[in-house]
């Protein structure tokens, strides 16, 4: 599967942006996707993720009550609808067709290309 991110930008803290991931080849469907990032000089770290159906979903702690993961499969796209961004959100973000059953527990299939988000105070 083929992933795409798209939706970044520059914005002020405390604004709100939606980033969307458009998927191609294998059926969408099938996988548990979620959304990662990588801010500068630092690893790539877990966001958010979705299990098949969208009904059961993660967010790290730093996320938690502010982001919001959804998925649409008649369109083979996942969103991250992002709220009250801090600057340090900033970061590129990624999104992935995976396998999750925890916000620590699981694996990446395929990373999609990643938008940058830049959040400024």
């Amino acid at each position: 599967v083929q992933l795409q991110a798209s939706g970044g930008g520059l914005v002020q803290a405390g604004a709100s942006l939606r980033l969307s991931c458009a998927a191609s080849g294998r059926s969408f469907s099938i996988y548990d996707m979620g959304w990662f990032r990588q801010a500068p000089g630092k690893e790539r770290e877990f966001v958010a993720a979705t299990r098949t159906s969208g009904g059961s979903q993660y967010y790290a702690d730093s996320v938690k009550g502010r982001f919001s993961i959804s998925r649409d499969n008649a369109k083979n796209t996942l969103y991250l609808q992002m709220n009250s961004l801090k600057p340090e959100d900033t970061a590129v973000y990624y999104c992935a067709a995976m396998w999750v059953r925890g916000i620590s527990n699981y694996a990446v299939n395929y990373w999609g290309k990643g938008t940058l988000v830049t959040v400024s105070s």
